[in-house]
């Protein structure tokens, strides 16, 4: 019988008996089917996606390993989409890697054929089937938030950062997971999200200074000086002492920026912006650098609500440097509309009447979000206690340290995010 033929038999005949020993047979024919890859497509008629699930992924990561073309990637992209949506979590689990590589090899396709979006419900589907929990961080993780950024599906991308991880595989797909998260949450203007997201890239160990650590630091000042209006150069003591010496050399220009933007002068930040516009246009960060630009007309804003408690618009307009009451206008409703102030507008003369914060904090919904809140942090508290007993206990761990702890002073946690959600 053909060695092809062969395997093909073995497959159907182990899949539903032995897959420990199917798994054996296949990892001996990689060469195999790596010599015969032309044959490998007709192949696949032969095998069911779900019952054959091991051997179909199998034969069809060895048919994709070959350069593709466009009008390859167009018969191929279904093939793996129906795989993916018809494959046994529990076969495909006991060869992680091969679909690691073909659900890339994917991404890579539907990205050569412009669609991105033919590959984000796909790619949501493999990493679920492939996590062996919603607190296990896939490689796949990064590459279905990169589909969802090309293919401007952020509200889809946003479905999987809810979620508490605590298992990572490689580190290198945390820091890309919360960079482009934090892209996810700018495009969807949840800036508080995203600040906590690119706080993890910047703070995160690191030995070696990394494109994807200065990429997310730069869009840290800027979404720090839109959400906070400020920002501060200090790193907390718990990053890393690489991220400490070199990050803000290599971010020097919105290091600048955020320095102007202190001085609460509109005009001089514009000339800046304007000036260093190349810079951000490379960096790709020109239209966040527009909404800190924005965001300080914004503060000024603010600040004449803590001194005034009515004031024309033709005032404000005067005093913030816009052009004329109607901007002005403009600008305050949008405040009002996003809850950044508390305000009422008098049509009639143009006047602006600042109020106070009208909630009170005793609704069912804040009472609901409080306890929500609290439950969330006694889950993640007990388990931080389950990892700390467990690292104790390690051995690796503990012959390096000795007796030997680190300790913590108060001051070395820093409090800019609000929750530590990735």
């Amino acid at each position: 019988m053909d060695p092809l033929e062969q395997l093909v038999a073995q497959i159907v005949g182990l899949s539903d008996t032995d897959i420990p020993r199917l798994l054996g047979i296949l990892k001996a024919s990689d060469d195999l089917l790596r010599a015969d890859w032309t044959r490998l497509s007709s192949v696949l008629s032969q095998l069911d996606p779900f019952k054959h699930s091991l051997g179909f992924l199998y034969i069809l990561e060895a048919s994709t390993a070959g350069p593709t073309t466009k009008e390859q990637a167009e018969t191929v992209v279904p093939i793996i989409t129906s795989f993916i949506d018809a494959c046994a979590a529990e076969q495909i689990r006991s060869i992680p890697d091969k679909f690691i590589s073909l659900c890339k090899r994917f991404k890579d396709q539907v990205v050569l054929l412009e669609t991105p979006i033919r590959g984000v419900a796909p790619m949501l589907a493999a990493l679920k089937k492939l996590q062996t929990s919603t607190e296990h961080l896939t490689p796949l993780h990064p590459e279905f938030l990169m589909l969802c950024l090309l293919a401007k599906c952020y509200k889809t991308g946003l479905s999987i950062l809810e979620d508490d991880i605590f298992e990572v595989d490689q580190p290198k797909d945390l820091f890309l997971y919360c960079y482009y998260g934090g892209m996810i949450c700018i495009g969807q203007k949840h800036f508080q999200k995203a600040l906590e997201l690119l706080h993890i890239v910047v703070t995160a160990p690191m030995s070696t200074m990394n494109a994807i650590a200065v990429e997310a630091y730069k869009k840290y000042i800027l979404v720090s000086l839109i959400r906070h209006g400020q920002f501060s150069t200090s790193l907390p003591k718990y990053a890393s002492s690489t991220a400490q010496r070199n990050l803000k050399s290599f971010c020097q220009p919105y290091i600048e920026l955020a320095n102007t933007y202190g001085t609460g002068k509109i005009e001089g930040l514009e000339t800046y912006v304007q000036s260093n516009a190349e810079t951000f246009e490379s960096d790709n960060n020109f239209g966040l650098v527009k909404q800190v630009v924005s965001s300080n007309y914004k503060r000024n804003i603010q600040r004449l609500t803590q001194t005034y408690l009515t004031l024309s618009l033709q005032d404000i307009a005067n005093t913030v440097k816009l052009n004329g009451p109607k901007e002005a206008e403009m600008h305050v409703l949008q405040m009002i509309q996003d809850g950044e102030i508390y305000a009422t507008i008098n049509q009639k003369d143009g006047m602006v009447r600042f109020l106070e914060d009208p909630e009170q904090y005793k609704t069912c919904e804040m009472i609901e979000h409080i306890d929500s809140s609290i439950q969330r942090i006694m889950a993640l508290s007990k388990k931080l206690t389950v990892m700390d007993e467990r690292i104790s206990c390690d051995q690796a761990y503990l012959s390096k340290v000795g007796r030997e702890r680190p300790r913590y002073d108060m001051d070395d946690f820093d409090t800019v995010p609000t929750k530590f959600t990735i």
